[in-house]
């Protein structure tokens, strides 16, 4: 009997043994393969793709002004494509179009005025820059030689032309209903002492009628695009207290996007500030 039990009990101990033995084997082997095993790769968000923004804008000074910030807008994965215009309409059309983001050429009551025509509804993001609307001549060099019956060209559409009325008014060569009217047309005059012969033109083709009438009322984009210098060569211009500051425009869909606010900020920034400075010269002068 004693045998027997002795017996058990030894075969019972072998296996507690063996059961013990392979339980750590296991263990082990799993350590050894969580030991051996590669390090599990770090994983990282792909890289976002560079948002393309598409802008309208007059190629003096608007486009200008875009180039010169485009790195800081590259650097926070913002590319600018600008596509330029020599007019005023097709900017304001391809924007309600959608075949831009946005543009840069124009000041608010223009903006307006254009919205009220064609029932758009394109909105100011932010202003940028002033460009004083000057008086130009060829044919004299001071407002005091302007003969009676002379030819005085303007802007055709209605923002531009009411402002170069104004300014007309403000330098005493005529009178109008209200001085302050930016949507004054010729029937608003109600003094004309010259007898001035107002001609009414596209704004993009002033500079080259310089030679064609005595006196043109030009906008400074296209002064300058024409080599002239609106400090140096305008018999008369607008102040620094202009309210027609020039406006980047976009859509109420895509107003407060990322891209565009960023776009805004750029514009405002000192870099854009500094280089409207330095390359215009009191030309432009800057809104912010």
């Amino acid at each position: 009997m004693k045998k027997v039990l002795l017996t058990f009990f030894s075969l019972t101990l072998v296996l507690v043994l063996a059961a013990c033995g392979n339980n750590n084997t296991t263990n082990n082997a799993a350590n050894s393969a969580a030991t051996n095993a590669p390090a599990a790769e770090a994983t990282t968000e792909p890289a976002a793709e560079p948002v393309t923004l598409v802008i309208g804008a007059s190629p003096v000074p608007h486009a200008e002004i875009l180039k010169a910030i485009a790195p800081l807008l590259e650097a926070q994965g913002i590319k600018l494509e600008i596509k330029e215009f020599t007019d005023y309409i097709q900017p304001n059309v391809q924007l309600a179009e959608k075949q831009l983001d946005a543009n840069f050429f124009q000041h608010q009551p223009y903006l307006d005025q254009q919205n009220k025509d064609n029932g758009s509804d394109l909105v100011s993001v932010t202003a940028v820059h002033v460009e004083p609307f000057g008086a130009y001549s060829k044919k004299i060099k001071a407002i005091a030689e302007l003969a009676d019956g002379a030819k005085v060209a303007i802007p055709n559409d209605a923002t531009n032309g009411g402002r170069a009325l104004i300014l007309l008014a403000k330098n005493g060569l005529i009178t109008l209903k209200d001085d302050t009217n930016i949507t004054s047309t010729k029937a608003d005059i109600t003094e004309n002492k010259k007898n001035l012969d107002i001609i009414e033109l596209d704004a993009a083709m002033l500079p080259r009628q310089l030679d064609e009438v005595d006196l043109a009322l030009i906008n400074t984009n296209y002064a300058l695009e024409a080599g002239l210098v609106p400090t140096k060569d305008a018999l008369f211009i607008e102040g620094t207290d202009s309210p027609y500051a020039n406006i980047l425009v976009a859509r109420p869909d895509n107003k407060d996007s990322d891209a565009i606010k960023k776009l805004a900020a750029a514009l405002n920034s000192p870099e854009a500030k500094a280089f409207i400075e330095e390359k215009y010269q009191g030309s432009i002068i800057p809104a912010f």
